[in-house]
C-alpha cells in the first residue's frame, strides 16, 4: 500500500492539471486547506513546472544532423529505434512531448486533450534511459511516454473522471493495466481529458469534463472530438504522445479513434483488466490502445492484455495472450468471408451517417474484395431492430453504476472532496455549480437515476441475460454463423456498435476517410460543432468473442492498403511545432 507522500496526485491542479485554470481556484482553495502537506507538494511542482516551461521554450540546437522522426506521426518502432542508436533518449521524448502539449493545449487552438501532466515523467524517463544503457530494454515499450485516459489510476498523477469530486483523491495502487504498462518500461506521461464520468452523467457534450474543460477536434476549429475517450484521441491525433489508452462501455474507444484518424481496439470484455479503472458497468466496460497505427495498437495491446486476479472476467480468458503484432499481415483478408450489417445498422438516418461515409464505405469493400476477401452483402444482424428498439443497457448501467462507483470511492485512501457515495456525487456538483454545472453542462440526469436503483434485482438479471442474447447470441455470433463470416464490417458510427457493446465482443477501427470541405457546421453542443469540414471518420471490423486477433489482421491489411491517415493531417494552428532537435542536448532540470 503506497504512502500518502509517495502519491503525489494532491499537488496543485493550477501547476499540474493544465486545463480550466481559472476555475480550479476555488475548489484548490478548498482542497489546501484540507491538507498542508497539499500546499508544500504544490510549492515544489510550481517551481519545478515553471523550470521545465523555461528549458523546453529554448531555441532549436546546431550540430549533427540526426534522421529524426516526426512526432506528429512517429511510431513506437521509429522511436524505439532512434533510442536505441543512441540519437535521442526517452527523457529527450518526455521533454518534446510536453513542449508540443503547452503549443495548443491551453493555448492557440486551447484543444484541452490533457487534463495533467505527471510531474515524475522525466524521472522515470531518466531512470529507463539508465537502464536501456545498462541491460538493454525490457520491451518495445521502455521509454515509451504515453497518455492514459483520466479515468485509469496511476499512483503519482490525480484519477478524476474529470470531475473536482475526486481531486486530489489518493488510489490504493495503479490500475492493473498501469502495472502491465510500468513493467513493460512505459512512461506515464500524464492524463488525457475525457467525457466527465466516461459520459456517465447526461447526454452532455462529448469531451467536456468539469476539470479539463471542452475538448475539441484538432481537424476542425471546435469540432467535436467525440467521446468518451475525446483527449486520448485529439492527443494521439497530432503527436502529443507516442501512444494513448482509452476505455470503452459503448463506442468510446471506437467513435474517438473514428474522429480522430487513428487505429483503435476495443477488446474483447476479459481480455485487459478493469481494475482500477472508474467504472461504469463491468458487463461492458474494456480498456484499449488509441493510437496512429495498427502496428502500435497490437504493441500496446500485447502489454496490457492478460489475466489479472483483482478483475475476475480475465481469468475467464480461453488461453494465453498471444503477442498480437503477429497478426500484422498484409494477407490477412485472403480467403476471408466479412459480412455487412446493412438492415438497420446502414440506414443513414438512423446511424445519423453523413452521405459522403456511405460512399467510402463503398469503396473500402472494394478495396477488401481486392485483398482477396468475399464481401457476404448483406449479411444482416437477426436482432438488429430489437437492439435499436431496447433500452435495457440504460437500467444495467445505472444499477451497475451505483454499486461500483460507490465502491470504488470507498476504497480510495483518502478523498479531500468528501464524497464517497454517487449520493454524495450528486450533493457536491448541487453544492459546487460553478466547477460542475457551468451553463449548457448542468445535468446530471444519469446520476439521479443511477441512485434511485435498488440493486441487482431479478429484472436486474432478466434484462442483463436479455442484451447479451441481443448482442451475441441472436446478435453477432448469429449473423457469422449464417453466413459462414470471419467478421463483420461497418462504418464506426452510431447504433453499429451497440451490438458488439451488448455482447462484449471486440471492434478493431481504422481510418476510412474525412467529411468533405464544403460540410456546414452544426452545432453538436454548447460551443462544438459536427459534422464539420475535414473531419475524420472511420471503419471498423466486429467479431466474437476473443477474436481480437483476427481483426487487428484485417484492420492492418486495410491500413497498409489505403494509408488513409495519411491522406489529411489537422488544421494548421492545431498541430504542435516542436520536434525532437529543438530538445535534444538542452538544459535539463
Amino acid at each position: 500500500m503506497p504512502t500518502r507522500l509517495k502519491n503525489v496526485s494532491t499537488i496543485d491542479p493550477i501547476a499540474v492539471t493544465v486545463n480550466a485554470r481559472a476555475h480550479k481556484k476555488h475548489f484548490w482553495d478548498y482542497l489546501v486547506s484540507k491538507s498542508p502537506v497539499l500546499r508544500s507538494l504544490a510549492l515544489l511542482v510550481i517551481i519545478a513546472y515553471a523550470c521545465l516551461a523555461f528549458a523546453l521554450h529554448r531555441g532549436p540546437i546546431t550540430g549533427r544532423k540526426l534522421n529524426l522522426p516526426d512526432l506528429y506521426e512517429a511510431t513506437v518502432l521509429e522511436l524505439q529505434a532512434g533510442m536505441d542508436a543512441g540519437h535521442f533518449t526517452s527523457v529527450d521524448l518526455v521533454k518534446a512531448y510536453f513542449a508540443r502539449i503547452e503549443e495548443v493545449n491551453l493555448k492557440g487552438p486551447t484543444l484541452r486533450a490533457v487534463i495533467e501532466i505527471n510531474p515524475s515523467a522525466l524521472t522515470e524517463a531518466a531512470r529507463l534511459d539508465e537502464e536501456r544503457k545498462k541491460s538493454g530494454k525490457r520491451s518495445l515499450m521502455h521509454g515509451i511516454p504515453m497518455l492514459l485516459k483520466d479515468n485509469i489510476a496511476a499512483i503519482g498523477t490525480n484519477t478524476t473522471a474529470g470531475s473536482y469530486s475526486l481531486l486530489g483523491s489518493i488510489v490504493p495502487d495503479d490500475a492493473g493495466v498501469v502495472k502491465r504498462l510500468r513493467k513493460a518500461g512505459s512512461v506515464i506521461l500524464g492524463k488525457a481529458n475525457l467525457s466527465e464520468f466516461a459520459r456517465y452523467r447526461s447526454a452532455l457534450a462529448s469531451g467536456w469534463s468539469g476539470i479539463g474543460g471542452q475538448c475539441t477536434n484538432a481537424y476542425f476549429p471546435n469540432a467535436d472530438p467525440c467521446g468518451s475517450s475525446s483527449g486520448s484521441g485529439v492527443a494521439a491525433s497530432i503527436g502529443l504522445a507516442a501512444v494513448t489508452l482509452g476505455t470503452e462501455t459503448a463506442g468510446s474507444i471506437t467513435c474517438p479513434s473514428s474522429y480522430n484518424n487513428l487505429a483503435g481496439i476495443k477488446p474483447t470484455l476479459g481480455l485487459t483488466s478493469r481494475a482500477g479503472v472508474i467504472p461504469i458497468t463491468e458487463h461492458q466496460d474494456t480498456v484499449g490502445p488509441m493510437t496512429r497505427s495498427m502496428t502500435d495498437a497490437a504493441i500496446v495491446l500485447s502489454v496490457i492484455a492478460g489475466k489479472d486476479p483483482n478483475d475476475n472476467y480475465t481469468l475467464s480468458q480461453p488461453q494465453d495472450v498471444p503477442d498480437f503484432t503477429k497478426a500484422l499481415n498484409k494477407d490477412a483478408f485472403k480467403g476471408k468471408r466479412i459480412g455487412v450489417p446493412r438492415h438497420v445498422f446502414l440506414n443513414d438516418s438512423i446511424s445519423g451517417n453523413h452521405p459522403s461515409i456511405a460512399i467510402a464505405f463503398e469503396q473500402a469493400l472494394n478495396t477488401i474484395r481486392e485483398l482477396g476477401a468475399t464481401i457476404v452483402d448483406p449479411a444482416d444482424i437477426p436482432s438488429a431492430e430489437e437492439i435499436m428498439n431496447s433500452h435495457n443497457d440504460s437500467l444495467i448501467f445505472a444499477v451497475d453504476f451505483k454499486i461500483q462507483m460507490n465502491a470504488y470511492f470507498e476504497a480510495l485512501i483518502e478523498n479531500p472532496s468528501g464524497v464517497r457515495s454517487v449520493a454524495d456525487l450528486i450533493a457536491f456538483n448541487n453544492a459546487h455549480p460553478e466547477l460542475e454545472k457551468p451553463p449548457g453542462y448542468e445535468s446530471q440526469s444519469d446520476f439521479y437515476e443511477a441512485e434511485a436503483t435498488q440493486g441487482r434485482n431479478e429484472t436486474f438479471w432478466k434484462q442483463l441475460a436479455f442484451d447479451v442474447e441481443l448482442g451475441a447470441t441472436r446478435g453477432i455470433d448469429a449473423a457469422l454463423k449464417a453466413h459462414n463470416l470471419d467478421a463483420l464490417v461497418a462504418p464506426a458510427r452510431g447504433r453499429t456498435l451497440m451490438p458488439a457493446a451488448l455482447a462484449g465482443y471486440p471492434i478493431v477501427t481504422v481510418p476510412l476517410g474525412f467529411l468533405p470541405d464544403d460540410v456546414v457546421p452544426v452545432p453538436a453542443g454548447p460551443t462544438t460543432v459536427y459534422p464539420a469540414p475535414g473531419v475524420p471518420f472511420g471503419l471498423s471490423f466486429l467479431g466474437t468473442a476473443f477474436s481480437d486477433f483476427d481483426l487487428i489482421g484485417f484492420g492492418y491489411a486495410y491500413e497498409q492498403r489505403t494509408r488513409t491517415r495519411l491522406a489529411r493531417r489537422a488544421y494548421p494552428a492545431a498541430i504542435p511545432k516542436t520536434q525532437l532537435v529543438d530538445v535534444i542536448g538542452k538544459t535539463t532540470l
